[in-house]
């Protein structure tokens, strides 16, 4: 992780923090809103936030495709849920519901869910088609991670 001070928006106020490499681990806070930096939850994104939470951000971004129809999207929430706990804070994890998003979907190819896709700087570096469980959606994305 790079020594310079890193770019974070706030996944509450979506104001831009910078917050100093060696200080990711103590639970940083918004400097707008004092929320913390990492809920331990996923991130819903639309299409009025997903540029500033996936091109804005200097951490990577994993974002699960889905829909609320889709069974495996539902069995695998819970998972994606947990991984974000093992992942956070060097990675943001996040979701798009497919059906409220679908110009995000149709941006991304999305043809099949759920689709994880992981960003970095803005940039697909990888994609998973599939239900995953959590220790092999953490495994996959740092196995991908720059």
């Amino acid at each position: 992780m790079s020594v310079d001070p890193l770019t974070l928006p706030c996944p509450h106020c979506d104001a831009l923090n910078r917050v100093p490499a060696a200080r990711m681990n103590d639970e940083p806070n918004c400097g707008k809103c004092h929320a913390p930096l990492f809920a331990h939850k996923p991130l819903t994104l639309n299409t009025t936030n997903f540029a500033l939470h996936v091109e804005r951000s200097d951490l990577p971004v994993l974002v699960d495709f889905w829909a609320p129809w889709c069974g495996p999207c539902r069995m695998m929430a819970p998972a994606f849920e947990e991984a974000t706990r093992m992942l956070e804070p060097q990675m943001r994890l996040a979701k798009v519901n497919t059906e409220e998003e679908q110009e995000l979907a149709a941006r991304f190819g999305i043809r099949s869910i759920p689709t994880m896709i992981l960003f970095r700087n803005g940039q697909e570096v990888a994609r998973q088609s599939g239900a995953m469980n959590a220790g092999a959606i953490a495994h996959w994305a740092r196995s991908h991670e720059l």
